[in-house]
């Protein structure tokens, strides 16, 4: 059990019990849609955009000075770059929409990890409120 505990995966456990003893909840990240095949409105242009909300958590706020960055485990992100089939987090990242959190649409604008023996234990995304 102790090799475990020391492994990049005993990491990633302790991160995610860590988040979640200290508030953490659940977020959404708001991702575009598939595209249609066959769609002409959508071909054109002229279809409304589609989005595809998914879960992550546990995640936790960090505010310094003005920047907000919001604590990702590790583990939920694995599990949705493996269901969207996405090369990496980094990608998963620039390609979402954004992170709608309390029915408020924040957009990422940096993403970066915290690794344990090489492997991510958490992710750190910096974000930035849309100016309406």
């Amino acid at each position: 059990m102790a090799d475990v505990l020391q492994s990049g995966e005993g990491v990633a456990r302790k991160a995610e019990a860590t988040l979640r003893t200290n508030g953490g909840r659940a977020i959404t990240l708001r991702m575009p849609a598939p595209a249609v095949t066959g769609n002409d409105a959508e071909q054109l242009g002229l279809a409304a955009p589609q989005y595809q909300d998914l879960v992550l958590g546990p995640a936790v706020f960090h505010k310094a000075n003005s920047v907000k960055k919001l604590l990702v485990a590790g583990s939920a992100v694995r599990a949705v770059v493996h269901t969207l089939a996405f090369d990496s987090a980094e990608a998963l990242f620039e390609t979402a929409v954004g992170v709608l959190i309390d029915d408020v649409l924040y957009e990422i604008t940096d993403s970066f990890t915290s690794q344990s023996l090489g492997e991510p234990y958490c992710w750190w995304l910096v974000l930035q409120r849309p100016v309406r």
